[in-house]
């Protein structure tokens, strides 16, 4: 059930710039027109907009599609960020916070999506086949404000983001990597065997990092005794991994494969049901790259989990190789009856049963 564009749907399929625009706009133009409708927000009040798709980067930007489209205003701060992988939602949420505390009384509009017409892979190279299998069409849009009446009618409080880049390694940098194939020199996207033990890697640096911020004083110290023993004094010791369920009620993990949530699942010994919105996200829309962290949120919204006071954490993984978490406060009760999201329609019929382990097939 998950969505593809027209253009591949074509025989032959079609990857022109045409269509590609025609992709970009139908879903971004469909997350925005929500999210106007939901917020009532005119359009000539947003001061920043911050647009980010890693693959498709035309000229004019997709940042002035959404100005043209919209007719945002002459001095609006428009920035357009490209080639970030599927992390880059987290980067624009950075962004246009730090915009935010310099510039007062804004609205910020962040688009986060992908496109696939330009960039599905028609080679034979194996590891860049597995990016047609994983990825889809998708976008969200997210409004932030710094205007002090917006709290009460706000549903999110943004508490902290943590950015974690590890391109100084060249084993990092080349992990996901986008070239030309051996055989026939047709662009896509490779995944290097090394990716999980990597996207591992750079998840323990971020908890380095954030554990602190939000973990109880009794985890900090655990961590802090680990990280010494290992560091200092050059123990043996496996990384102590904090029980992040003392620190956030839901877990948003961006849903880029069945492995990389089976790993994280294991590694911070998270419940099924913590699991349940990344997984079937994959299972119902597949990776729709840095958009995919806001369709796990509104599937817990969907169902009625989000309430006052609880925390979220969100988990993205990109190309570079970076690991960016952001960490959420609910201002109130997300009632699904309000709600419009894209599960609202079909959140009866979730969970569904994954299997772990692929079937054979003969």
């Amino acid at each position: 059930m998950t969505y593809a564009p027209k253009g591949l749907m074509r025989v032959p399929p079609d990857q022109s710039m045409a269509e590609s625009w025609r992709e970009s706009e139908m879903v971004m133009f469909g997350a925005i027109d929500d999210l106007l409708a939901k917020t009532r927000v005119k359009p000539r009040d947003i001061g920043i907009l911050v647009v980010n798709s890693s693959l498709f980067n035309p000229t004019p930007s997709l940042s002035a599609r959404v100005v043209n489209h919209y007719k945002l205003r002459g001095n609006i701060l428009s920035y357009n960020l490209g080639g970030m992988g599927c992390s880059a939602g987290f980067i624009s949420i950075d962004l246009a916070k730090d915009l935010l505390q310099v510039h007062p009384n804004s609205y910020a509009l962040v688009v986060s999506t992908e496109n696939i017409t330009r960039n599905w892979y028609f080679g034979n190279d194996r590891s860049m086949l597995v990016t047609n299998c994983l990825f889809r069409m998708g976008a969200a849009a997210v409004l932030l404000s710094n205007r002090t009446f917006d709290r009460r009618r706000s549903k999110y409080q943004l508490i902290r983001t943590v950015r974690t880049h590890k391109g100084a390694d060249d084993k990092s940098f080349n992990c996901v990597l986008q070239r030309e194939d051996l055989d026939t020199q047709r662009v896509g996207v490779s995944l290097s065997k090394d990716l999980m033990a990597i996207a591992g890697e750079a998840l323990e640096t971020n908890i380095t990092t954030l554990g602190p911020l939000v973990l109880p004083v009794s985890e900090q110290l655990l961590f802090f005794v680990t990280l010494v023993a290992k560091k200092i004094f050059k123990m043996k010791l496996k990384p102590y991994i904090p029980d992040f369920k003392l620190a956030f009620e839901h877990f948003c993990i961006h849903a880029g494969g069945r492995g990389v949530l089976d790993e994280l699942e294991k590694n911070l010994e998270l419940t099924e049901w913590h699991m349940e919105p990344s997984r079937m996200t994959l299972y119902r829309f597949g990776n729709t790259s840095s958009s995919s962290l806001w369709y796990e949120l509104a599937s817990s919204e969907a169902k009625g989990r989000i309430k006052k006071g609880d925390r979220i954490w969100q988990i993205g993984f990109g190309s570079g190789f970076k690991c960016n978490s952001a960490v959420w406060r609910a201002i109130r009760a997300i009632d699904p009856a309000k709600e419009k999201n894209p599960w609202m329609d079909e959140i009866d019929d979730f969970p569904v049963r994954v299997p772990r382990v692929a079937p054979l097939v003969y």
